[in-house]
């Protein structure tokens, strides 16, 4: 976009403060979440491994009846061989225990591997969803959020959520199941040790439950600290040169320390509580272990209990504390999956970019001829950015926009490509309301060269065919020959198969906006649009590539919009615009000769005078 784009569009803050919605809005919400309604939806990416789950559940219920066997058949060898001192029994029954504790790794080994492979390609499912769904979102969503809060969600949010479904799905059950068996066996063998044990377990249950609602909170407020720093870090990653060339670099570390400091005081807050429930459950473990010892030996006294059973006992309420720690361990994870899921559906629930057009193409050829009436847009309520403006482009005509920063210009564009959708008013296109056109034909018949180029960390080859992905290597040659980009790309280490870094910083802003004015001429589009196209070339090169552009031009209906007022003297039709409205339009030399706006705004590029 040009450099009034700051000024036509709202701030974050702006948004904010009319809509009540922005990019820290979401996770911020105090009130409690549909926790059921999180599962579920998650529940809908296992669905498709009923079968597969239920091959676990069976590998869970076999090691957990096997859990349940080992301390049952150390009370036996006590009772039966040990105290009545008959060891010639006990090694059949001590390679029984041998071979159930080596089966009961070997199932449990198996569930584990089993539910990883299903949780990963559920989350690979669920990105991809989440990815798919960003994809679809309009323009003014990426406005309201930035880059690193949207990464948090891919990749905190749903690395949390696969800690969780990955590692606790297999245990969870596993606890459950271990906990009722537990359960069932200790009443069978004494229902008075089992009553006595069973008094820890409201208690624990009521820490947790009690815990739990500070966790959940704590573990929110987390993630969306963590989309903030990840946001601080990606502006001030990608904007080094700007942050050295305005020698910001404290600025940048202290806004870092300050998103640190709300990371750090929100990390102490959720892992404090979480962290709580480990010594609880050890505290009450060992009181259980107390309580048994005591009424056993108590009842062994009274001849009601046997020493074998004791230890059963004894093993199974380890056995027993094992799953409840493991359960108040798990809300560490939960509670993050929990806040990570709501997250991410939060952001799926957003609707998609609305497209009501018909599903009839614009007929080919396209002409081009382009009609603005009554056109009004703002993009906050009672804040209008275009005002009632009516413009004809006819077909083949070349139209300049041009006017002070922030006059409107670049959100004609936004408009005329439907990035934005008009308050009222109707934009045409050879007759036809662009509203009834879908906006993939839309945007197929319109080629894009923005001043803020973007090439892709691929090789110069695929991205001068992301005008295009059916394109030949010949394609793709003869569009950067048009574009006067051949001589420099020729140049490079690997051609035109070098590889450029990361938002090609490897090349010049020249050279990456020659790239991208190859690209579209590679698009062949019917209407083309070059907003400040040429800004970042030097005066020879701009010069070289004025010609391509003509050729490019040539029979196709274009708008440039253009602070350098020299570069479109040839335009068919100047429309001079201020604070959203056309206040003169004409050719070049008319509008010069009327010594009017245009005439002012010309003349201070060469004299420096105020408008």
């Amino acid at each position: 976009m040009s450099s009034e784009t700051s000024k036509d569009r709202p701030s974050s803050a702006d948004i904010r403060r009319v809509t009540g919605r922005g990019p820290m809005q979401i996770g911020r919400i105090e009130k409690p979440r549909d926790i059921r309604r999180a599962l579920g939806r998650l529940a809908v990416y296992l669905s498709p491994y009923k079968f597969t789950l239920a091959l676990v559940l069976i590998f869970v219920l076999i090691y957990i009846l096997l859990g349940l066997l080992e301390p049952y058949l150390i009370g036996r060898a006590i009772d039966e061989y040990i105290s009545t001192k008959q060891i010639s029994g006990l090694a059949p029954l001590a390679l029984l225990l041998l071979t159930a504790y080596l089966f009961d790794n070997v199932f449990q080994a198996a569930s584990a591997w089993t539910m990883a492979r299903i949780s990963q390609d559920a989350l690979r499912r669920l990105r991809r969803d989440l990815f798919g769904h960003l994809q679809k979102l309009s323009i003014a969503f990426f406005d309201r959020h930035t880059a690193g809060e949207l990464m948090s969600r891919l990749t905190n949010d749903i690395d949390a959520i696969n800690q969780a479904v990955s590692q606790n799905v297999v245990s969870l059950i596993a606890s459950v199941l271990s906990l009722v068996g537990i359960i069932i066996a200790m009443f069978v063998l004494n229902p008075y040790l089992a009553i006595s044990a069973l008094i820890v377990v409201p208690i624990m249950f009521w820490f947790t439950n009690f815990i739990a609602r500070y966790t959940r909170k704590g573990f929110r407020d987390l993630q969306r600290e963590l989309g903030e720093i990840n946001g601080v870090m990606e502006e001030s990653i990608s904007g080094q040169r700007v942050v050295k060339a305005f020698r910001r670099s404290e600025t940048a570390i202290e806004r870092f320390r300050a998103s640190n400091e709300k990371v750090y005081k929100a990390g102490v807050y959720a892992n404090t509580y979480a962290l709580m429930l480990m010594p609880l459950t050890w505290v009450l473990g060992n009181f259980f272990i107390i309580v048994l010892v005591s009424l056993g030996g108590y009842l062994a006294l009274q001849g009601l209990a046997t020493v074998g059973m004791i230890a059963t006992f004894i093993g199974y309420a380890q056995g027993f504390l094992q799953p409840l720690r493991q359960l108040a361990n798990m809300y560490n994870s939960i509670q993050a999956a929990l806040a990570g899921a709501e997250r991410v559906f939060e952001i799926m629930d957003t609707d998609a970019e609305v497209d009501n057009a018909s599903d009839s193409p614009l007929p080919a050829p396209v002409r081009g001829e382009v009609h603005f009436t009554d056109v009004s847009f703002g993009y906050l309520p009672d804040t209008p950015i275009i005002k009632n403006m009516t413009l004809q482009a006819k077909a083949g005509q070349t139209i300049a926009l041009v006017g002070p920063t922030g006059a409107g210009k670049t959100t004609i564009i936004n408009l005329l490509t439907r990035f934005y959708e008009i308050n009222s008013g109707t934009i045409t296109i050879d007759g036809r309301d662009i509203r009834g056109i879908s906006k993939d034909d839309l945007r197929r018949k319109l080629g894009i060269v923005l001043q803020d180029t973007y090439l892709f960390a691929d090789t110069v080859m695929e991205n001068i065919r992301y005008g295009r992905l059916n394109a030949t290597d010949e394609d793709c040659i003869q569009a950067a020959r048009l574009a006067d980009a051949d001589h420099f790309i020729l140049q490079l280490p690997q051609g035109y198969q070098t590889r450029l870094s990361e938002r090609a910083s490897n090349l010049s802003q020249g050279q990456r906006q020659l790239l991208s004015i190859a690209r579209a001429i590679l698009a062949d589009p019917s209407i083309l649009i070059l907003d400040e196209a040429t800004s970042s070339v030097d005066t020879r090169t701009e010069a070289r590539i004025q010609k391509s552009l003509l050729r490019l031009m040539e029979g196709r209906t274009s708008f440039v919009i253009a602070h350098r007022l020299s570069t479109i003297k040839d335009a068919d039709n100047v429309i001079v615009i201020n604070d959203g409205e056309i206040v003169e339009q004409g050719t070049h030399q008319q509008l010069l000769k009327a010594k009017g706006f245009f005439h002012k705004l010309y003349m201070s590029q060469f004299k420096g005078l105020a408008i």
